[in-house]
């Protein structure tokens, strides 16, 4: 029996009213196209595949899974799967324009929902990794839509509107493991988070027919990209380029293998509800996009090396409140301090990375850059369960402390490049 608490909640309510706002604002005050508002609509909801795959496949994974240590596998293979398909994304973006595009990732997106309903209906891990391939390369393509939002709107009004993209996550946030708790109960007879997956095919048809008011906007052609540029090893000896890609990368590694592991640790190692963990991951994913509101007016202010100082002294803060403890607020604020962190790393990247290339070389750059960086995060997410369940919790954050020391080195190298050049980025 469908559970009809899922629409009379009050934070879903929240959202939908928040979204109605926004498209609002967009329309009538800041008077944006019509492609703005349909990717604040749209996106969100198809992102709700990462929460909701970052909040149940774990967990439904230690139950089907032929060893514990694979918990994390389905996540993992869901990175995998978007780093696999950046280069394709960008590629057929390029080519055949971003709407085309996207409805291919879409139609991969619903084909994965189908393969989970299936695998969670027959417990069947195999076919659970299956979906999460096809989730993770329908996420690649969303990636390319924040390119596409750039391209709908003046250079000028480019940095504000990335930032309401940005915010969207926490939309997906709220949305994604508040449906996915909500519906797992929806057809008991068939199995545990049968009904998730359900809700989540519904989310994606959804944002898929939404996203057919999305107008096409004009992109270079593939082969004039192609054969007009420098060369990729030219472009990728320039420090600015390693600098912003592991900027974004070391970002991405230490949140997801945190991040991936926190679940497990919360859920089924140390026993605190799914209502608790699914509220440190809600938090976590908050976290992550709401400092979009200011990140750039800090980064212009401020410079971008001062910024990834700021963003590496917080993942330490994150690695010291993680081995303090196992209660639920060592986790919340570990993880709230974790999606800041990411946050300054991740944006200064990204506005550092068009330092490297020119306008002409923008689709291979952004390619190399989405593939490096979800490469990076598949890893961790793959070690997370493997160090989890292998040996603990404090082994694994302490894994982590490598990668924030070569970050806080990066971060100097970026500080006082800005120093002697005499200006900020």
């Amino acid at each position: 029996m469908f559970n009809s608490t899922l629409w009379f909640n009050p934070t879903l309510l929240m959202v939908v009213i928040a979204m109605s706002v926004g498209v609002f604002l967009l329309n009538h005050v800041f008077k944006y196209p019509r492609n703005i508002w349909v990717l604040v609509v749209s996106q969100p909801l198809l992102l709700c595949i990462s929460p909701t795959m970052t909040f149940i496949s774990g967990l439904l994974a230690t139950k089907i899974a032929p060893d514990p240590t694979l918990a994390t596998l389905p996540l993992t293979m869901m990175i995998v799967g978007l780093a696999l398909s950046t280069l394709l994304a960008a590629r057929l973006s390029a080519k055949f324009g971003r709407k085309k595009a996207t409805n291919v990732g879409y139609i991969i997106a619903l084909i994965g929902a189908l393969l989970a309903i299936f695998a969670a209906k027959n417990t069947n891990f195999y076919i659970l990794i299956a979906a999460s391939l096809c989730f993770g390369s329908s996420l690649a393509f969303s990636q390319q839509l924040r390119f596409a939002a750039l391209e709908s709107v003046s250079e000028v009004d480019g940095p504000r509107v990335i930032s309401v993209l940005m915010l969207s996550g926490i939309a997906a946030a709220m949305i994604g493991p508040e449906v996915a708790l909500l519906s797992k109960d929806w057809l008991p007879s068939q199995g545990t988070y049968v009904g998730s997956f359900v809700a989540l095919s519904g989310l994606i048809l959804i944002s898929m027919l939404i996203f057919q008011g999305f107008s096409n906007p004009a992109v270079a052609e593939l082969k004039t990209i192609e054969k007009s540029g420098r060369p990729l090893s030219e472009i990728t000896r320039q420090s600015v380029f390693i600098i912003a890609v592991c900027s974004a990368a070391i970002g991405y590694g230490v949140m997801s293998l945190l991040m991936t592991a926190t679940p497990l640790s919360m859920h089924d190692v140390h026993g605190h509800s799914l209502a608790d963990t699914k509220w440190v991951i809600q938090s976590h994913i908050a976290a992550m996009f709401l400092p979009s509101l200011f990140t750039g007016s800090l980064i212009k202010r401020f410079g971008a090396g001062k910024i990834l100082i700021a963003g590496s002294l917080m993942m330490l803060l994150v690695l010291i409140i993680a081995l303090g403890g196992h209660q639920v607020m060592h986790y919340w604020w570990a993880l709230v301090l974790l999606g800041i962190g990411w946050n300054f790393m991740f944006i200064t990247g990204t506005v550092l990375l068009p330092q490297s290339y020119q306008h002409n070389e923008r689709f291979k750059v952004q390619a190399v850059n989405d593939f490096t960086v979800f490469t990076v995060q598949a890893m961790g997410s793959l070690l997370a369960g493997y160090l989890l369940f292998s040996s603990n919790w404090k082994t694994l954050v302490m894994i982590a402390s490598p990668l924030v020391a070569v970050m806080f080195l990066i971060s100097i190298i970026q500080y006082r490049r800005e120093r002697s050049r005499g200006q900020s980025c």
